[in-house]
């Protein structure tokens, strides 16, 4: 079956020179891609390397001479850019055109177009981020990411099903693990917002655990960890942070002396895994779900191998059809919990 992806090329802080390779790249190990990249045509051809005519049979480039820039406000950008990339990209997937759309632009801008245009699932009352994050055990499944700066227990429930619909589609796990991020294990612990999300996702069909800290995160004890978007997005830019250090004073560390770069060839294969391992661009990709569409968010600052693994997870969320098993699992939980 063909997949077909509207990207948003002029996203992000790189635009063209990020997207259009990463769309080759996705192109010549995915025959059963179709892409419309969609922004300024003349950006977009000078961008395409030479010598890649057959892949092009499986490209369209669509003109759209709007830009939506990254701290533009989400409402100015809709009503005064209609003929943005990330808009007219959107609407290709409401018209059928597209299967899904990728984007690395204004997260917020992205998030109200989406909403707007493809509109929520039936059930839903909110969309909410969801991505992956490296894990002692493989990696964990964290939402909401910024969507929804507070959440209610019934909107908490539903990031619940959909978080574990998602992982249950995309990593073949028959009963996804699901908890509540908290600031302790102990049912007595958290606000009362948290302490009634958790009554209502106790008496669902989902394989819920309980609360989970911090720390838990990266342990792995779950595969779906949920929050409201306040938490979720501190939890996320705190990471990124953390391992950005990590990297550098690692770095800084081996240079000091000749001693210290003697250490740093020896210990170079187990620095070379652990970075791969903890590599976010290898995580880039965040869905917008709850929407009747397959919309994922790039990281604004992606490279061209983040970008690649942004596009990965549309195709293989679309081919998993994960919009459909969510509403088909949100109304099933409807009628189970009355």
């Amino acid at each position: 079956m063909i997949t077909t992806i509207a990207v948003d090329a002029m996203g992000g802080d790189f635009g063209p020179p990020v997207t259009v390779p990463a769309v080759l790249h996705c192109l010549q190990h995915n025959l059963k891609l179709q892409i419309i990249l969609v922004g300024r045509t003349p950006e977009l051809h000078a961008c395409w390397p030479a010598r890649h005519e057959l892949e092009l049979q499986r490209v369209e480039f669509l003109h759209a001479e709007q830009v939506v820039e990254m701290n533009e406000a989400p409402a100015q950008a809709m009503r005064a850019k209609k003929d943005s990339s990330m808009r007219v990209a959107i609407n290709l997937v409401q018209e059928s055109r597209a299967d899904a759309c990728v984007s690395a632009g204004n997260t917020g801008a992205l998030m109200a177009t989406a909403r707007y245009v493809l509109k929520t699932l039936p059930g839903i009352d909110r969309p909410a981020i969801i991505s992956s994050l490296p894990a002692i055990k493989g990696h964990t499944h964290l939402l909401d990411l910024g969507a929804n700066i507070d959440s209610s227990p019934e909107q908490l429930l539903q990031f619940a099903i959909m978080g574990s619909v998602l992982v249950k589609a995309t990593e073949d796990i028959a009963a996804p693990t699901v908890g509540l991020l908290n600031i302790g294990v102990e049912d007595i612990k958290g606000s009362e917002s948290i302490k009634a999300a958790a009554r209502l996702i106790r008496n669902t069909s989902l394989n819920y655990q309980g609360f989970v800290e911090g720390d838990g995160i990266y342990h792995g004890v779950v595969d779906v960890v949920v929050c409201d978007g306040f938490i979720g997005n501190v939890a996320l830019k705190t990471s990124e942070g953390l391992a950005q250090m990590i990297r550098r004073s690692l770095h800084q560390e081996f240079k000091r002396n000749w001693y210290t770069r003697l250490a740093g060839l020896v210990a170079m294969p187990a620095l070379t895994a652990m970075k791969r391992r903890i590599d976010h661009r290898r995580h880039n990709g965040a869905t917008l779900i709850g929407l009747r569409k397959t919309v994922i968010k790039s990281h604004g600052g992606a490279d061209t191998l983040a970008f690649q693994y942004a596009i990965n997870k549309a195709v293989a969320e679309v081919d998993r059809q994960v919009t459909d098993l969510i509403q088909n699992e949100i109304q099933q939980v409807l009628q189970e919990t009355g």
